[in-house]
């Protein structure tokens, strides 16, 4: 039997139809008429957050706070994925945690939300009284939007319920199994298990293809700016070329090798990056907005998460990212289980739902603080380059203002690449356990996987921004089923935590 007999016979034919023909299916209709297919997604979209976004809302907050319950109680002391101690060391685990899960949105966006909103206050706060309280009202709605409700819905519930169904059942590692509690082994072997799969492939492909792209455009104006490199397609293709081989190459080696070892090096520089600001830059300032951030998000937790006041602020603020986090969720909690064995259900949730955050926020205040801080003693500097919402010039706008700005920003572009890298070798890895089943998927499906996402994303930036942008509103649209996907969760994750408690007892 050949060796692509053999690869091919591994793969869950009619999850591969589904998934990969619906993405070539959009790449191909925005080839045709961008235009047209644009208009399609747009009313696609603001249906999706007409209809689900209140829903959505709801859904984080439970999924954040029976995620705590189940961490304070006695099912903490649960140890999951059958074994007696963690297979990855803590700080491995970590910075896997980190890189994969923050991805490359958390270096643009750290610096890009936060100045958003001190020049446009969200509509819950206003315009604050003086600058600093303006200030701290922006950091406080980026908190919201990457703090505990983002981070717990990646992987904790649904983490669980994985852990228990594939390492103590010997289910499949694959999005179908959170649905098995309610449909039992019809979800297993019908249908509606490969519709389930595909489902949520097609909306982790579309969500890690987007960043590619995105990130092709923002590295190509990052280059022209600092080095005067031409910033057209063969600069933005040359960038997805390069990132396309280093993140297939990392999926290839697996989770103990390329996998950890990139996402070692990213959170090392950084924690580098992050104490060079801290000591170079607005030392007080960022320290005063941390504290005076937290206290705001949290004294405003519970109005800010289920603000409904102004639905056309929240489609393309708070019921955006949640739609972008919602079609993650079930990949991501996939791959959160297979590096998490050995680890209590205390120590997964502890670390996914509270310390990544705390350490996301202070990120977002080292960068985006910064840029607040520039922007009010020398009004225009940051707010002048971001004009049009261009993420990337918020960022070089701050670095470059900053001791040894060219280096600094040279160093953040490389960050970025290796964040947003993390995210695809963990996909790519994830997306290839669900075609096959197996903790350990043929070379060639994550090859192909790998491959298929960069070429993806650089057609759609071939036709102009526009492809991109098309797709970022169609990941929202893709949430709409996984968010069905990830509801049992609530209940069936807490009844699989306290049977493997008795079981451990026992």
């Amino acid at each position: 039997m050949s060796f692509l007999s053999r690869t091919f016979q591994a793969v869950d034919v009619p999850v591969f139809i589904l998934s990969g023909g619906l993405i070539l299916l959009f790449v191909g209709l925005s080839l045709w008429d961008l235009e047209q297919t644009a208009a399609w997604v747009q009313t696609s979209f603001a249906w999706s957050t007409k209809l689900f976004g209140a829903y959505w809302q709801l859904l984080m907050l439970a999924t954040f706070f029976v995620s705590l319950y189940l961490a304070i109680s006695r099912t903490g002391n649960v140890r999951l994925g059958g074994m007696d101690k963690p297979e990855l060391s803590t700080f491995k685990w970590v910075s896997i945690i980190m890189c994969t899960l923050l991805a490359g949105g958390g270096v643009f966006w750290a610096a890009a939300e936060p100045i958003a909103h001190f020049i446009s206050a969200p509509p819950l706060f206003g315009e604050g009284s003086t600058p600093m309280e303006q200030g701290t009202n922006a950091l406080a709605q980026s908190f919201m939007h990457w703090g505990f409700l983002a981070w717990a819905i990646l992987g904790c519930l649904t983490s669980v319920t994985l852990m228990v169904l594939h390492y103590e059942k010997g289910l499949p590692l694959k999005p179908r199994t959170l649905l098995y509690p309610v449909f039992g082994n019809r979800i297993i072997h019908g249908p509606g298990g490969a519709i389930v799969d595909a489902c949520c492939v097609l909306a982790v492909v579309a969500g890690t293809v987007g960043p590619i792209g995105f990130l092709g455009l923002q590295v190509s104006f990052g280059l022209n700016d600092l080095f005067g490199i031409a910033d057209n397609f063969s600069t933005q293709l040359a960038v997805i070329l390069g990132l396309v081989l280093i993140y297939t190459i990392s999926a290839i080696t697996g989770v103990n090798r390329g996998i950890q070892i990139l996402s070692r090096f990213n959170v090392i520089l950084a924690i580098v990056l992050m104490v060079f600001i801290l000591i170079a830059g607005p030392t007080a300032f960022i320290i005063d907005g941390f504290v005076q951030g937290l206290g705001t998000y949290l004294g405003e937790f519970f109005p800010m998460a289920t603000f409904r006041g102004d639905p056309g602020w929240l489609d393309w603020w708070t019921v955006f990212f949640w739609g972008w986090f919602i079609g993650y969720g079930p990949l991501m909690a996939l791959f959160v289980a297979r590096i998490s064995r050995g680890r209590t259900l205390r120590q997964l949730v502890g670390v996914v739902a509270l310390v990544a955050p705390l350490v996301t926020c202070f990120w977002f205040t080292i960068v985006g603080g910064t840029g607040i801080s520039l922007e009010i003693a020398q009004p225009g500097i940051i707010s002048k380059p971001f004009e049009g919402f261009n993420l990337p010039a918020a960022l070089l706008a701050t670095t470059q203002a900053l001791p040894w700005g060219t280096l600094l920003s040279g160093l953040f572009l490389v960050l970025t690449t290796i964040f947003v890298a993390t995210t695809g070798d963990s996909m790519t890895y994830s997306v290839s356990v669900v075609m096959t089943g197996t903790e350990e998927p043929p070379s060639a499906i994550r090859v192909f996987w790998g491959i298929m996402m960069g070429a993806s994303a650089a057609i759609l930036i071939s036709i102009g921004d526009g492809g991109i942008d098309a797709l970022q509103k169609f990941i929202v649209v893709t949430a709409v089923p996984v968010s069905l996907v990830l509801l049992p969760s609530l209940w069936t994750g807490p009844a699989l935590a306290g049977e493997l408690l008795r079981k451990q007892q026992a």
